[in-house]
């Protein structure tokens, strides 16, 4: 499958996706602007409450197409972050003291400076968290070794996994991904990752694979636990459960399928002020292959740059004028403030 990219399919634009999202609020009255929500609920404008977490997308190429994926990535995307812009997110983050820096893609490690990254970052004593979709640790013997590089410099693995089962796997993220993730998840095993004492923490991370929220994030890890346990000998710390947001390849999904307002009226009526108290993007900077800041991943992807009196770039980086800033919203947030809400982390509440 290509990405929605290179088939100049009119997703691709974000302009048109936000046209979309939009048109929500013409087609029903019952939909409320979520700006509005905020207000109604006294968090307009949603402002952060202090940074803890640099988030950093090392680049659009992935070894797979994922039906879901909110970055539009794959193999024919070439949207790669230089080792230049990754020294300027590094004099950054050593003006701070955010302690964790977040690396996601694409797959992060097909970046050709990935590992220079990470060592770079365990040298400034920060915590990495590697956003890993495992097959990519076997499809290529050159990746073999990561088990062994994430393990020596302490890195946090948070792998995608849709399901303990091959076929709800197999449909969301390609043929065969589910061996291959099973493959890949005892590797990690093996040098310690996800087993008890080790210090070594291997969380997965679990996405609906249809219109619908995900369901409870402890019943779903104690029956992910026990079903890969049982069937598969794989041991990990904790589920994290996301909602899937109406924009990219699931909004194409949503469209296709004709759940887009059915799925847009789902969230809104889940819409909860405590998790909306609690979004990621409150204590989170975005940062994009090529340096441009956002406040979320999610906003990075539809090209909603952080407010205009804040610094656009990281070599413009002023933590007290980001802290300051308001957080851009839009129609899509109502994905992480459905239900016991949703962030990178997992459920908020």
């Amino acid at each position: 499958m290509k990405s929605l990219h290179a088939q100049h399919h009119p997703l691709a634009d974000t302009g048109y996706q936000l046209t979309v999202l939009s048109q929500a609020d013409a087609e029903g009255a019952h939909v409320m602007p979520f700006a509005r929500k905020l207000r109604e609920t006294g968090l307009l404008p949603l402002r952060p409450t202090g940074m803890t977490v640099m988030q950093i997308n090392v680049g659009k190429m992935c070894n797979q197409t994922c039906r879901h994926c909110h970055v539009d990535a794959g193999p024919d995307r070439t949207e790669i972050m230089t080792r230049e812009t990754m020294q300027l997110c590094l004099d950054a983050l050593a003006q701070t003291n955010i302690d964790v820096v977040d690396l996601t893609g694409g797959a992060p490690e097909m970046n050709p400076d990935f590992r220079w990254l990470v060592e770079q970052i365990a040298a400034l004593g920060r915590q990495t968290i590697v956003r890993c979709n495992l097959t990519i640790i076997v499809a290529n013997p050159k990746y073999h070794d990561l088990p062994e590089f994430f393990a020596r410099h302490g890195v946090r693995v948070v792998s995608s996994l849709p399901h303990f089962s091959a076929g709800r796997t197999d449909a969301q993220r390609g043929d065969g991904v589910f061996g291959r993730s099973i493959r890949a998840l005892r590797m990690l095993n093996e040098v310690g990752y996800g087993v008890e004492g080790s210090g070594l923490s291997l969380d997965l991370v679990y996405n609906p694979s249809g219109a619908f929220l995900p369901g409870s994030q402890v019943g779903l890890e104690r029956e992910f636990k026990q079903r890969l346990l049982r069937e598969h000998g794989v041991v990990f710390n904790s589920l994290l459960t996301i909602t899937n947001l109406p924009i990219s390849r699931f909004l194409e999904y949503l469209l296709e399928s004709g759940n887009y307002l059915g799925y847009m009226e789902k969230l809104i009526a889940a819409y909860n002020p405590a998790a909306a108290a609690n979004v990621m993007c409150r204590s989170t900077l975005s940062i994009g292959w090529d340096g441009q800041l956002y406040d979320c991943d999610f906003n990075q992807m539809l090209e909603l740059p952080v407010d205009n009196h804040a610094p656009q770039h990281i070599r413009d980086f002023n933590k007290a004028a980001l802290n300051a800033r308001a957080i851009v919203v839009n129609q899509h947030c109502y994905g992480c403030t459905a239900g016991a809400g949703s962030s990178c982390g997992g459920a908020t509440t």
